[in-house]
């Protein structure tokens, strides 16, 4: 690992500028998909991610996958920060993190809501969204990576240090009941299933 003080070498400047940073958004990504879509938490996992990938630049060989790499630098941050949060945590905050809030928060009366299209257009995507995040952590984040980032279940197995049979497994799971909490919204909507 570079020291702090150590400036960077011209060579590893371009490294990071051609091989690192188009990656910034994707790490983005999958951190929303860690932190159960809390931007400052994945804003702070992605600044943090990034900078101990260009401390660590000599230990990156060029034209490996640097999505990969910079994915598990991210995923081991993530890990070490819920560690140390899980040592200071209340069985309420437990709730909160897995269980999407207390029984209080969950019979609050919801606002009210303009019917308008645009709401119609958003709902959608919060469907999707919601049905991610009743997924489990392993679940959620290995359907980011192989579904939106598209990266090969090689690659998903590295990030994650499992054989790939694990992923296809934990993949195969994730997406059926990706399945079965996007059927129960669709069947509430209205919509058939014309195969069945």
């Amino acid at each position: 690992m570079q020291r702090e003080d150590t400036p960077l070498t011209p060579e590893q400047t371009a490294l990071i500028e051609n091989e690192l940073v188009q990656h910034i958004g994707s790490m983005y990504n999958f951190a929303m998909s860690l932190t159960r879509y809390d931007e400052a938490e994945s804003n702070d996992l992605v600044q943090d991610a990034f900078f101990k990938a260009c401390r660590s630049i000599s230990q990156y060989k060029e034209g490996t996958n640097a999505k990969a790499w910079l994915f598990t630098i991210l995923k081991n941050g993530f890990i070490n920060r819920y560690r140390q949060k899980s040592r200071s945590m209340t069985t309420e905050d437990i709730d909160k993190y897995f269980f999407k809030g207390t029984s209080e928060e969950k019979s609050a009366p919801q606002p009210f809501v303009d019917l308008g299209e645009d709401f119609f257009a958003q709902m959608l995507g919060d469907e999707v969204t919601n049905a991610l995040n009743q997924l489990s952590p392993d679940f959620r984040s290995i359907i980011i990576m192989c579904d939106q980032e598209g990266m090969s279940y090689d690659d998903i197995a590295s990030v994650l240090n499992v054989p790939i049979g694990t992923v296809r497994s934990r993949i195969s799971r994730a997406r059926n009941q990706l399945k079965t909490h996007l059927s129960e919204y669709g069947s509430q909507l209205g919509y058939v299933d014309r195969r069945g």
